[in-house]
């Protein structure tokens, strides 16, 4: 692992994170860190699901794999919000 491949792995998750975000309604509180580690842990758990449902698409950037991020992080931001909420 290089340390482009680290850097897009961060802007990556940082968008998905923000994209999550938008599309979640209600307020979260978190910073930019956060929301860069959520859209991380949403892409795992997105591309994870992903690959357990269709096999694997390949590698690269794909549509799908943009969608399946977004709603992998909207999954944890959820549970994250849930979670939050009870705590």
């Amino acid at each position: 692992m290089t340390v482009m491949n680290i850097i897009g792995w961060i802007v990556f998750g940082l968008v998905v994170g923000a994209i999550a975000r938008f599309l979640l309604p209600g307020r979260q509180s978190m910073g930019w860190i956060a929301t860069m580690i959520l859209g991380v842990i949403g892409s795992f758990a997105g591309g994870t699901i992903g690959s357990l449902l269709f096999g694997d698409g390949g590698s690269g950037i794909q549509p799908g794999s943009w969608i399946s991020s977004i709603l992998g992080a909207l999954l944890v931001l959820f549970l994250y919000a849930k979670f939050a909420q009870k705590a």
